[in-house]
């Protein structure tokens, strides 16, 4: 699995990840992204997986544990780019129903700006 930071807009942060997301290494580098964010206080996050093609349960409890950190945190999450197996995954868990997901990074990162206007 690659994850790439992308140009982040004001006061959020889109790691975008392509490949798979499989229990182990991919799992544990997702963590690490995680940690260097919460070190620089970047607690608004958008997961853009659009470039994912396989997740297993490792994954999926991943992302949540991630969540869950960023809530914790004062922060919140969302997800992006969703497709196939890996949206069917999300849905079929009911996640859809607690994280945000979108159709695209953009989308996600308009629900941050209609978030501060509340």
């Amino acid at each position: 699995m690659e994850i790439k930071r992308r140009a982040s807009g004001p006061g959020f942060v889109v790691l975008e990840m392509s490949g798979q997301i499989l229990m182990g290494p991919d799992c544990q580098r997702i963590e690490q992204e995680l940690e260097q964010l919460l070190r620089q206080n970047e607690t608004r996050v958008i997961f853009d997986l659009s470039g994912i093609s396989t997740i297993d349960s490792s994954g999926v409890g991943k992302i949540v544990s991630c969540f869950s950190r960023l809530k914790k945190s004062g922060g919140s999450l969302r997800l992006a780019g969703l497709k196939g197996m890996v949206e069917h995954a999300f849905k079929l868990t009911q996640i859809h129903k607690v994280i945000g997901i979108y159709p695209t990074a953009l989308d996600a990162s308009e629900s941050f700006s209609s978030e501060s206007k509340r």
